[in-house]
């Protein structure tokens, strides 16, 4: 109990710019690990092709690792409950440079699921430490800016990591965009042991602990909206390289630009969902769940026109980019008693969702054709605004800061 006590004082605060650096630096690493999730949206064709699977069946590179993700962001956490989270980070982006190694090298579609297992790993552990680290590393009064900044990782890796990895994977093989991650993801391990402070354990996460935030009525409803809003959007989005080659005029050397333009959108809503979330976590979830459901349906009626797609899919990446912050945000005013237990729970069901939503488009996509996978995303959508709607008025984002319901 005393180090429970000790170590905020301690070690929460980092002095500026070591501070800023070190957010930057697990930034860095989330960008590294969605990266590495993602990269098969954009090489899905070359890979089903080069592996000789359907574009439903490849998209199972992105369901796999997203269920090992929601497994092992609970049980890493209680299994590492007493580790330096640097130590921790550090190892797991070493180990995502050993997987994407694996998936370079795999002479079969197994094979690539096998390494794609350890890329879950990866993923579920620096959710789940990461996300609770930016009141510790840039004070509580920087606590909101400096979660949206390793946040930002995310809508980074759509703007750069994805992109770059198609364009690599459309000039030299699909396989090199992987072996590029690889590299990446060993340079992240690097400067995380460079810059990051010493970051004991604050507190003990153990299994019982996930039981008991689920009792929190508030806690339970942003979960149900974060599960309907992400599969709902990966339902669509895992699949969004088939739908716009069915577009007149958008062939396959321009989805590499479109996927910029759709990321470099995402970044300017990572940073405005989280400035409208860190007041109200309610309102910024209903205004991406809203917007985001109207854009994905959209896409439908606008498949016969270019200018309409482009900027239906520049509009996606925009809403789709506050999703993580705000929800992390309204996590974190649900449990503010348990960060790091209910960071873990919400990167839980965060990638449970990211699987769903792959596996849900794949078996759609195969069977009615990459068009409908839009109508199922747009819909869960819809049910994800009705979740957040439910869940009360502004009333009770207040009552959750001060752990009541």
């Amino acid at each position: 109990m005393s180090q429970r006590t000790q170590t905020p004082t301690r070690h929460a605060v980092v002095e500026r710019p070591r501070g800023a650096v070190a957010v930057l630096a697990v930034a860095a690493a989330t960008f590294s690990v969605v990266t590495t999730e993602m990269l098969p949206v954009g090489l899905l064709t070359s890979i089903g092709t080069g592996l000789h699977v359907s574009d439903g069946t490849a998209g199972l590179a992105v369901t796999l690792p997203g269920l090992v993700a929601a497994l092992a962001a609970l049980l890493l956490p209680v299994a590492v409950r007493r580790a330096d989270r640097r130590t921790v980070l550090a190892l797991l982006m070493a180990l995502l440079a050993v997987a994407d190694v694996a998936s370079a090298l795999a002479p079969a579609f197994g094979v690539l699921l096998a390494a794609r297992v350890l890329v879950g790993v990866c993923i579920g552990g620096v959710w789940a430490v990461a996300a609770g680290l930016g009141a510790r590393l840039a004070g509580p009064e920087r606590a909101g800016r400096a979660t949206a900044v390793i946040f930002s990782g995310i809508a980074v890796a759509s703007v750069l990591g994805v992109p770059a990895g198609t364009l690599l994977g459309e000039l030299a093989g699909w396989r090199w965009g992987f072996a590029a991650l690889a590299g990446l993801a060993l340079a992240v391990s690097v400067l995380l042991v460079t810059v990051l402070p010493r970051l004991p354990a604050q507190e003990g996460v153990r299994l019982g602990a996930f039981p008991g935030l689920l009792r929190i009525g508030r806690l339970r409803a942003g979960l149900l909206a974060v599960t309907l809003l992400v599969t709902g959007h990966f339902a669509a989005y895992t699949y969004v390289r088939p739908v716009l080659e069915r577009v007149p005029g958008i062939g396959a050397g321009l989805i590499s630009g479109l996927l910029l333009a759709y990321g470099t959108a995402g970044i300017v809503g990572t940073f405005a969902g989280g400035a409208v979330a860190a007041r109200d976590p309610r309102r910024a979830l209903s205004a991406i769940s809203a917007g985001l459901g109207a854009v994905v349906l959209l896409m439908v009626p606008a498949g016969a026109s270019p200018a309409a797609s482009v900027a239906l899919l520049v509009a996606w990446g925009l809403a789709y980019g506050g999703v993580s912050v705000s929800a992390q945000n309204w996590v974190m005013a649900a449990a503010p008693h348990a960060r790091e237990a209910a960071s873990a729970l919400f990167a839980g069901v965060f990638n449970v969702a990211i699987a769903l939503g792959a596996f849900a488009g794949g078996r759609v996509a195969d069977s009615r054709g990459a068009g409908a996978v839009l109508w199922l995303g747009g819909g869960l959508a819809g049910l994800a605004l009705l979740a957040v709607v439910c869940a009360g008025g502004s009333r009770h984002a207040a009552g959750a800061a001060t752990g009541t319901r």
